[in-house]
């Protein structure tokens, strides 16, 4: 773990059990996130992306046992394994957490300003009236019109939008020095997208904060990240800077998404452009490459063997048979 590194996640595997199933949504993933760095995380839905950072905060539906091992140091303590009343104070006070529903995850029978204070009361140990006033600059922080009146409204009464700063000025609300960021702009429309990504990228360059931001969409990937992930079947396919994976991308998956995007040169009318098959359905830990069956490049090893995540200089690393026979001095990425 490097001096300016929030949270290092080593070799990361989860375990989740209900009375009915067991699967592995997320087996051996590694990454980092430094002060003032964004790191989107994509994939298409069921490949563990949520999973990867919700589940070591505790934030799993009641009734799933979460079993976690491997590493995850943040602000250079491990989480795995420490006892849920330290949790308690880290979830919501070093690490804030903006949620893809926020009517869902707003209590729908508080005002938005208690909600806000109860934060600031929780972990920074103010006062109700200190909290209150804290919480009205944090809604003209997060650019809220009429704060003062928002204040004193439930959520049901806002929009949309405004839920988002909301639910952005609660995640804040502790000073926090990561935030986790799943989906924030899902249910928004277009312009209001750009003003929240606006808006998160506006706060890290105030706080300084480190963003984990849970994404398929491409183009907010683009105006916000430094680093990207990309993950499919619970595992790491591709993990680089914005440029390498975007731009120059490696892995057939991250190519597979990339084509699919929409085109400027695209023909009225154009068939949509698609990965073909499906994702598998994440049980047992897997054997071999999870992508295999859905790429045109595949090998007689693909099937085998689980490849690993190697690194080339000035490239992104690669989870790839193909791709790292071709570039036999790469190292593991560790």
């Amino acid at each position: 773990m490097t001096v300016c590194d929030v949270l290092k996640v080593s070799n990361l595997s989860i375990d989740l059990y209900t009375t009915r199933a067991a699967l592995r949504p997320v087996d051996g993933v590694s990454y980092s996130v430094a002060a003032g760095e964004t790191l989107a995380i994509v994939g298409e839905s069921g490949s563990g992306k949520t999973v990867l950072n919700f589940a070591p905060l505790g934030l799993m539906p009641t009734g799933v046992v979460t079993d976690l091992s491997g590493s995850i140091l943040f602000a250079g303590r491990e989480l795995v394994g420490l006892a849920e009343p330290d949790m308690r104070r880290i979830r919501g006070g070093g690490i804030g957490t903006i949620f893809q529903d926020p009517m869902s995850a707003l209590n729908p029978a508080l005002r938005i300003g208690r909600q806000i204070a109860e934060v600031a009361e929780l972990h920074l140990g103010m006062s109700a009236a200190q909290a209150e006033a804290r919480a009205l600059d944090l809604l003209k922080l997060v650019r809220m019109s009429d704060p003062e009146a928002r204040l004193r409204q439930y959520p049901h009464e806002l929009s949309g939008g405004l839920r988002q700063r909301a639910m952005i000025a609660i995640a804040i609300a502790a000073e926090p020095k990561l935030l986790i960021a799943d989906e924030p702009t899902t249910a928004l429309d277009v312009t209001v997208q750009a003003q929240i990504i606006g808006l998160l990228k506006d706060l890290q360059r105030r706080l300084n904060t480190a963003i984990v931001l849970i994404t398929h969409d491409m183009g907010v990937v683009a105006s916000i990240a430094s680093r990207v992930a990309v993950m499919y079947a619970g595992r790491l396919a591709e993990y680089g800077s914005v440029e390498q994976v975007l731009l120059t991308p490696r892995h057939p998956y991250t190519r597979g998404l990339i084509a699919a995007l929409p085109s400027a040169e695209d023909a009225p009318g154009a068939l949509f452009r698609g990965l073909p098959g499906t994702p598998p359905v994440l049980g047992a830990p897997l054997s071999a490459c999870a992508f295999a069956p859905r790429c045109s490049q595949a090998i007689d090893v693909c099937a085998r063997q689980l490849p690993a995540l190697q690194a080339a200089e000035h490239a992104s690393a690669v989870a790839c048979h193909v791709v790292n026979a071709i570039n036999p001095k790469e190292r593991v990425y560790a």
